[in-house]
């Protein structure tokens, strides 16, 4: 049961929802301007391109455990409607000093660390958010909220590509304004009657132990072990090719700009929302683990075609066909963590996945870096995906994630 909120009555999954879409309608606008500022506007080398990514993600891996056990000691909800609140000020911010005329490579990195300090807060207690609020299984429940997730990506991307014609102050400001949208929808979730359960130790001391917790919980399930373990290489080779590597092959190959970023962000995104779209029509997978193994080594032969100098249409497609595989991967994984994922400690176990899948990001953006300088992104992007498919190969052969099957009762 939950207890009353403030203002009026939504239905918590719904709210939940609004919140969610709030936050990736902001995050796709991020994706491209991002980008796009450090790469096209500020002309950062490769490598610079590399740190500037890295600053984005390096939060994640340093607060995103402390912000579990946050979700799990103050409640998901309190946490989730503060760091949302946060949100809002950074790209407020980036604005008024490209207004101002004082873009800086210096610039960009604050934002980026302020932008993922909010992301470890944030990620671990909405994440943790939706058990509560899920109406039906928790596959289905993690379906719908990563269908509305890229939805909304794809509405932040087709804003942001317009960031040439528009100026950045225009969509930075539209970035800010659309996260409060954000605050809202965490507010319309009830409170818990029951307060999150706090023992007689200092915060310090129950975060600590929490963390702790979170790594038994998920060292000693193989399911999620292993899922965890696969998402690093995620991290490193596909989410480090995403935010480097295409970006420049983008710029250097195919001279684009704010437009064809958007256009390549856009595609990657459809194929999520296309596939996501099926999942909540086709009745919930029966072994999800041999779903991810298949999507994920999939879209490494799409993405490995897109590093072969087709033409920009042809691109545009094979980017669309990896994020079509990508969002079935994306689904199976969480849906087996969520699943598997004890109630009084799903804000540190979700927080563990959270940084297996975006923790390893910085040495993924240093890695695509400094390889595009050495040998190209074309090259880098092909080696990514074949590094990627290899790891998938292994956990085939060497896990037990191929004949695992998936929950269909509620969690």
């Amino acid at each position: 049961m939950h207890g009353s909120t403030e203002g009026p009555e939504l239905n918590p999954l719904r709210a939940y929802l609004m919140g969610t879409g709030s936050w990736f309608v902001g995050f796709g606008i991020q994706m491209v301007t991002f980008a796009w500022l450090v790469t096209m506007v500020l002309d950062a080398s490769p490598a610079m391109v590399g740190v500037a990514q890295m600053a984005l993600l390096t939060p994640m891996l340093i607060l995103v455990l402390i912000g579990g056990g946050l979700a799990d000691f103050l409640g998901g909800r309190r946490v989730a409607l503060v760091a949302q609140g946060l949100a809002v000020l950074p790209p407020l911010l980036l604005a008024l000093v490209i207004w101002q005329g004082q873009l800086s490579f210096a610039t960009m990195v604050a934002y980026g660390i302020a932008m993922g300090s909010v992301s470890a807060f944030l990620t671990p207690a909405r994440d943790g958010l939706l058990n509560d609020v899920a109406s039906g299984t928790v596959q289905q429940a993690v379906v719908l909220a990563m269908l509305v997730q890229f939805i909304g990506q794809m509405v932040g991307i087709f804003i942001a590509s317009f960031a040439t014609r528009w100026g950045a102050v225009t969509v930075l400001t539209f970035q800010g304004t659309i996260f409060l949208v954000g605050v809202l929808g965490f507010a319309r979730i009830p409170r818990p009657e029951v307060a999150p359960v706090r023992r007689h130790t200092s915060m310090l001391t129950e975060l600590r132990q929490s963390i702790v917790a979170g790594y038994r919980v998920v060292a000693g399930d193989p399911a999620t072990r292993t899922t965890v373990l696969q998402n690093i290489a995620i991290s490193v080779f596909f989410i480090g090719a995403f935010i480097v590597t295409i970006p420049l092959l983008v710029r250097e190959y195919y001279g684009g700009d704010s437009t064809e970023l958007g256009w390549t962000n856009g595609a990657f995104s459809l194929g999520l929302v296309i596939v996501v779209a099926l999942l909540t029509r086709v009745p919930d997978l029966t072994h999800p683990g041999r779903a991810l193994i298949v999507a994920q080594a999939t879209g490494a032969v799409a993405l490995a075609g897109a590093g072969l100098g087709v033409p920009f249409p042809v691109f545009v497609a094979l980017i669309l066909t990896w994020g079509a595989f990508g969002g079935v991967a994306m689904s199976m994984s969480r849906t087996i963590v969520q699943e598997r994922a004890p109630a009084d400690s799903r804000g540190r176990v979700l927080s563990f996945y959270t940084l297996s899948l975006m923790g390893a990001g910085p040495i993924g953006a240093l890695f695509n870096g400094f390889m595009v300088g050495w040998i190209g992104p074309r090259h880098t992007l092909v080696l990514a995906a074949g590094l990627m498919f290899l790891t998938m190969v292994v956990v085939a052969l060497t896990s037990q994630l191929w004949n695992l099957k998936g929950h269909t009762t509620d969690s």
